[in-house]
């Protein structure tokens, strides 16, 4: 069995890599300064917060990677829109399922390990799901079949 690297048509280039870097970022602030608006002088809850927080995230990400990372890209419609919310609620589920196995699973229970697992782990894993998601699902090149692996 051979391994094949990234190459080609395939292969994810530079200014892709670092411009999803960046509008995920740049989402990342959007959603921490929201968050800590609307629980704190909004005075809603913590839950309802996050979510509007989570929502205000994925419209400026999918801003983004649409009119900068993506531009290049055909893209019309509700769907493509549809598709990210859903890669990215996928990589919030990864990020829970990390802090839910280290925490309740392995029993580190500190708080040290809970942000390691969900801000660390998760995050890293859940970039990766969001990247591959985002270029496949959402953003797909011309021609190309399936994931960036094949």
């Amino acid at each position: 069995m051979t391994t094949r690297a990234w190459s080609g048509p395939t292969a994810p280039g530079r200014r892709e890599l670092l411009g999803f870097a960046a509008v995920g970022l740049l989402a990342y602030a959007v959603d921490l300064a929201v968050f800590t608006c609307l629980r704190g002088p909004a005075g809603l809850g913590p839950l309802t917060a996050k979510a509007l927080s989570f929502v205000a995230a994925c419209s400026v990400a999918y801003a983004g990677n649409a009119l900068g990372t993506y531009r290049d890209r055909r893209i019309s419609g509700l769907r493509p829109y549809a598709a990210f919310c859903a890669v990215n609620l996928a990589g919030a589920a990864v990020q829970l399922l990390c802090l839910t196995v280290s925490h309740y699973g392995l029993g580190l229970t500190s708080q040290r390990a809970d942000t390691l697992s969900g801000a660390v782990i998760g995050m890293a894993l859940a970039t990766i799901l969001r990247f591959w998601g985002t270029r496949t699902w959402v953003f797909p090149a011309e021609g190309r079949v399936g994931s960036w692996t094949g």
